[in-house]
């Protein structure tokens, strides 16, 4: 695996690092906000690559940059309507999918879930195991870890030093999407565009189909709720699979205390 992981460090013709499997996930995560500090002196913006088992070199290169991919132009065509997007996308979802916008915001139902008493719901003795976690936050990346074992890497991971200027075009060099309810990378870099000027969001890892933005402001005093429909409208599963409540209030109360934002399209 090595041998692939190097090959396709080197196709991007960039800085980077390899971490290898089974080693700790703290080491990557401190190197990548060292790398970002870094970055603003010397021009690039730090990405993780989680190098998943099935690759190679010449398919990652096939799936990524075949058919005569022209990075340059999907960036040069960048728009300027990421939050237009957002909106016609989640007035969509409401319309087909909803009665009532108030099911998928749910305050009521999230509030409810806080005022949980896990004393009167548990029985100590039959369920020594269960725990009540009310904890609602994201503050570290987690793509990465194994599933068995969360302080080891999953696979080989490299951290890359993109050298774009600005971090919405780091999509054009992953330019995965326009499957399932991924958006399609051209309106990607929009939405990405948009999250960067509103919230100071970067994208920073990606699988196959998982990308986690780092947010080092948060959201910068935004209504929660508005973001919350944002993060549906770019991928419903972080509500749908995401969630315990199924709801935005749920999502708004994690994105207010949270620096890592994670997107996964089943």
């Amino acid at each position: 695996m090595m041998e692939e992981t190097k090959k396709i460090a080197e196709f991007f013709q960039c800085g980077y690092k390899i971490f290898k499997k089974g080693s700790e996930p703290d080491k990557l995560e401190d190197a990548y906000y060292k790398a970002f500090e870094e970055g603003k002196e010397k021009g690039f913006w730090p990405v993780i690559l989680v190098i998943e088992e099935t690759w190679t070199a010449e398919n990652f290169i096939e799936e990524y940059y075949g058919d005569g991919y022209d990075r340059e132009k999907l960036i040069q065509e960048c728009g300027d309507n990421g939050k237009e997007l957002l909106e016609e996308v989640y007035n969509r979802y409401i319309k087909e999918y909803y009665d009532d916008e108030e099911e998928l915001i749910g305050r009521d139902t999230y509030s409810g879930y806080l005022d949980f008493d896990e004393d009167e719901y548990y029985n100590e003795e039959e369920d020594d195991d269960e725990e009540y976690d009310d904890d609602n936050e994201l503050n570290h990346f987690c793509s990465y870890l194994s599933y068995n074992n969360e302080d080891i890497l999953i696979s080989d991971v490299l951290l890359l030093e993109v050298p774009v200027k600005n971090p919405w075009e780091i999509i054009a060099w992953f330019p995965f999407g326009g499957w399932n309810e991924c958006p399609m990378p051209e309106d990607m870099i929009a939405i990405c565009k948009y999250w960067y000027e509103a919230y100071g969001a970067v994208p920073a890892v990606f699988t196959s189909d998982i990308i986690e933005f780092y947010a080092p402001d948060k959201i910068k005093g935004a209504d929660s709720i508005e973001t919350a429909k944002e993060h549906f409208a770019f991928c419903t599963d972080r509500v749908l699979q995401g969630t315990m409540t199924y709801t935005l209030a749920e999502l708004a109360d994690c994105i207010e205390n949270s620096t890592v934002w994670y997107f996964w399209w089943d």
